[in-house]
């Protein structure tokens, strides 16, 4: 059987974490941490630090209440959207490939977005960078050829970053870069009409 490797950040999902906070105080956490602190973002997907203590530390930076922060963090994880169109389609495709949901993530993906989602009825597997502990292009994409089924070469990966397209495709694989003009919704229906 072919694997079918989808991400999920920019790929089946566009939503961020705190979208839900005033205009503002959005922009000041999403500069804090994801501007002024990327290697902390790095950390937190690869395991080292869990969803509480990153918004302590958000709490601590922005003078913004903890409590109020968190509150929305929770309830923006359990929201995130995902078109119902793209999950019909990745429910066909189950049946002719085996299907990994495959993310560089937070603790927060599984204990919050995925439960809420329902996403493991989805996917054969879900694979999240913090519980394996390293991003999908660390260690030359072991990742991929851990839950790879069949051979590599017969594997597609789903996906909007190029840095993983290009692991991927260096493993051998074939990548399908998600871009403005190339549509998750595209490629799936390609893929389903036997395309790649």
């Amino acid at each position: 059987m072919r694997t079918l490797f989808v991400d999920f950040d920019g790929t089946i999902c566009h939503d961020r974490f705190w979208r839900s906070l005033p205009k503002e105080e959005n922009a000041l956490v999403q500069n804090e941490l994801f501007i002024k602190s990327e290697e902390l973002v790095a950390d937190w997907m690869r395991g080292n630090y869990t969803s509480e203590e990153i918004n302590v530390f958000v709490s601590n930076e922005t003078n913004l209440s903890y409590n109020q922060i968190w509150n929305v963090f929770v309830d923006d994880c359990k929201n995130m959207y995902v078109d119902p169109e793209i999950l019909e389609f990745v429910k066909k495709l189950r049946e002719k490939f085996h299907l990994v949901l495959i993310t560089g993530n937070m603790d927060c993906f599984d204990r919050f977005t995925v439960p809420t989602l329902r996403l493991e009825e989805y996917f054969d597997v879900v694979v999240n960078s913090y519980t394996e502990g390293c991003l999908k292009t660390d260690k030359n994409g072991e990742t991929f050829t851990k839950y790879l089924k069949g051979s590599i070469e017969d594997s597609l990966l789903i996906e909007d970053s190029l840095t993983s397209c290009t692991t991927f495709t260096d493993l051998g694989g074939t990548a399908l870069q998600v871009t403005p003009t190339n549509k998750t919704l595209t490629y799936l229906r390609d893929i389903l009409e036997e395309k790649f």
